[in-house]
């Protein structure tokens, strides 16, 4: 009988979420040797307009694997300085080339190819399956302690009943899971949404990934080789007032952040062509219960600012691998065990909102309310003026606070 055919599959790990977090910790586990399942409600991995950004923390990861040549062997593009026009000053900010990692650089990759690199590597282990258009629809708990015990889920064939040792929860941010569960969430706020959309890249456009703030709005604009990949800031709720003013004022919007593109914004031919993104900041008072841990943006959602949710997300894949893969060998795993991922993952996870809260009130805010001419803020102008300094920024996202590496202790080659 096939796995999907089957109404009950046993695991010692089912992970709900085929995201980043979940597709690199599913990886690692069956790398590890642990039996375990990736639930997937989606037919394939082609959402548009998600994480695109693989920093060099993440690469870091990727190396210590040994498949760095593998993945940078699939098409990407490479972004060794981000730049930004604030006001009527733009300049470089962040230069990535003096970082001590494998990789001095980000690298741009749609999502999709990323979670297809990670299936296929992990589909090489016989303890790891993969299945798609597998919605959870509900929990499994024990009748005398309310531990976690597994989960039901519904896919194309019927409903499955899956026993686990342990779920992970890495269903993101809008996580249904976590609401099953009763976890309680600290939001944070912010003050904005992202609109995204695309826009031709012309030859003589530069590579540069650049973005552009002026008076009542923020654009930024991704090199995605034969387009840009743009993302426009908008006050938070205000969607439906700029679709009530039409899309010849969208369009100027843009044009007005992004002169050089101003010629080909009626590319945007219909709000369809334009994705709203709501921006949540926000964390997981608490991330597990017995047998059941949350990890990615099910435990913390981060703007994009940065663009370091995705990075992130893996590393909470990796701390988790490294600290549970033997125990869930074992079939040992505790309250303790879980308990020790989120007291490792609690500071970088507090630190990174607490910087991303600053920006949003000393930058954005500000920006997006349209009071007086917008100027650079003082650490902007010094970092525009002295390239050292533009290693600070460029540490701060591509490698974060308290990088994860792969320990080869917890692992079978």
């Amino acid at each position: 009988m096939s796995e999907q055919e089957a109404s009950r599959i046993e695991v010692e790990c089912c992970i709900a979420g085929g995201g980043p977090a979940g597709m690199m910790l599913g990886f690692l586990l069956a790398r590890a040797g642990v039996d375990v399942l990736v639930l997937e409600k989606h037919g394939d991995f082609l959402r548009d307009f998600r994480g695109d950004t693989i920093h060099p923390s993440t690469l870091e990861v990727i190396g210590e694997l040994g498949l760095l040549e593998a993945f940078l062997a699939r098409p990407h593009q490479e972004v060794r300085e981000l730049r930004a026009q604030i006001g009527n000053m733009d300049g470089p900010v962040a230069d990535f080339t003096h970082l001590p990692t494998r990789c001095k650089f980000l690298v741009l990759m749609p999502q999709w190819d990323f979670l297809d690199f990670l299936a296929e590597k992990a589909r090489g282990y016989p303890t790891f399956r993969l299945m798609m258009e597998a919605e959870v629809t509900g929990l499994r708990r024990e009748a005398a302690t309310g531990r976690v015990i597994g989960v039901t889920a519904r896919t194309r064939d019927g409903v499955v009943d899956v026993a686990s040792d342990l779920v992970v929860d890495a269903e993101g941010r809008h996580s249904s899971l976590r609401d099953m569960a009763g976890f309680t969430v600290i939001e944070l706020g912010a003050p904005m949404d992202v609109l995204w959309f695309r826009i031709s890249r012309r030859p003589d456009d530069g590579g540069y990934t650049f973005g552009h703030a002026d008076r009542g709005g923020m654009l930024v604009t991704i090199n995605r080789g034969d387009y840009w990949q743009c993302a426009l800031i908008i006050a938070k709720g205000s969607f439906p007032a700029m679709q009530a003013r039409g899309l010849d004022a969208f369009r100027k919007d843009v044009a007005r952040l992004a002169p050089p593109l101003g010629d080909r914004t009626d590319e945007v031919r219909g709000w369809d062509d334009v994705k709203l993104l709501s921006v949540a900041l926000d964390r997981a008072a608490r991330w597990h219960q017995a047998g059941i841990l949350l990890i990615g943006d099910a435990a913390h959602a981060m703007t994009p600012i940065g663009g370091v949710g995705i990075n992130l997300a893996i590393q909470d894949a990796v701390a988790a691998a490294n600290i549970l893969a033997e125990k869930l060998r074992q079939r040992t795993v505790t309250a303790a065990d879980l308990a020790l991922v989120q007291e490792r993952r609690d500071f970088p996870t507090r630190a990174t909102q607490t910087m991303q809260r600053v920006i949003q009130e000393r930058v954005i805010s500000k920006v997006l309310a349209g009071e007086g001419p917008v100027e650079p803020p003082a650490l902007v102008r010094l970092i525009y003026r002295w390239p050292i300094l533009r290693r600070i920024p460029a540490h701060l996202v591509g490698i974060g606070f308290r990088p994860e590496h792969v320990e080869a202790a917890a692992y079978r080659a």
